[in-house]
């Protein structure tokens, strides 16, 4: 076969030097070597891909038409061989991160789109699921990160990373009766007994009391079946207020307004993975990647 990674790496050497001396210089070659290999390659096309004069080499229209595959052929051995490197640095095939549904407005595209940069094989898959189940899935194997509020008590199976901070409004429709007939000014012991929209697993009975404050609770397994729900009237939700601040702005939604304490909850954001699993080399970059997002969004 006429064409080998070697002599690809030649070709275009010698195309973007235009002397056989200079692309020898920048293989670390003698350019004697460089020279018999472009003869060598020609011979076995049967083409000419270059004009030789004293000072320099031109390429000619085969060259040319030769080039754009020669460089995505290169191109591919670079990532192949970058891929194998990884791989033996311990790069995971497929790195799975379980997400907690009210935390997708979070920044955490940004640090995935980077690692794909830096890692273009690695497979990821982003998976959404109430918070308990998202731990659920990292302690089953199906993940090996989750990304989660704090947790009310510590699990010594776990390890953390903590990565900011996010705030829980609670929202209602103006559209809700009671709403309209408060003109959205109520007390949290008013919340008690009105209709709660959450997300939250059907498979854990404890619930967080921080956030799960209605005696009467619609369970969702989605934020936009939450919201769906809200603005229809239905009931009051605990949301992100990066979620919910365009609904706030345009009217759709409506902050309530407690007369007895601040409408705000503050829960801190963590990424958790579990201490007996190693994790490879792409879920060590991408904490690594997402707390420095956390620390660009804190300063």
């Amino acid at each position: 076969m006429a064409f080998s990674s070697d002599n690809v790496a030649i070709f275009l050497a010698v195309l973007d030097h235009g002397s056989f001396s200079a692309a020898a210089r920048a293989l670390g070659r003698v350019p004697s070597a460089v020279s018999m290999a472009v003869a060598n390659l020609e011979a076995e096309l049967g083409l000419t891909l270059f004009e030789r004069s004293p000072r320099e080499v031109r390429p000619t229209e085969s060259a040319r038409a030769l080039e754009p595959e020669a460089r995505q052929l290169a191109g591919q051995l670079r990532r192949l061989q970058a891929h194998a490197l990884s791989l033996h640095q311990g790069l995971e095939r497929r790195l799975t991160l379980a997400i907690a549904p009210e935390l997708l407005s979070a920044p955490w595209a940004e640090p995935l789109a980077r690692l794909a940069q830096e890692f273009p094989a690695l497979e990821v898959e982003v998976v959404s699921a109430p918070q308990d189940d998202a731990l659920r899935l990292l302690h089953e194997g199906a993940a090996q990160l989750a990304l989660i509020y704090e947790r009310t008590r510590v699990d010594d199976r776990e390890r953390f990373q903590e990565l900011g901070s996010e705030v829980l409004l609670a929202v209602i429709s103006p559209r809700h009766p009671l709403a309209l007939e408060r003109n959205g000014s109520l007390r949290l012991e008013d919340l008690v007994d009105l209709r709660q929209v959450a997300i939250v697993s059907r498979e854990v009975a404890e619930a967080d009391q921080r956030v799960l404050i209605s005696r009467k609770l619609w369970r969702t397994d989605s934020h936009l079946a939450t919201l769906g729900l809200v603005r229809a009237g239905l009931g009051w939700a605990y949301l992100p207020r990066r979620l919910a601040q365009p609904l706030l702005d345009s009217g759709e939604l409506l902050r309530i307004a407690f007369a007895n304490m601040s409408n705000e909850l503050r829960l801190w954001v963590d990424v958790v993975w579990l201490n007996d699993r190693p994790l490879g080399l792409g879920a060590k970059r991408l904490i690594a990647l997402m707390q420095d997002i956390a620390g660009l969004e804190a300063r």
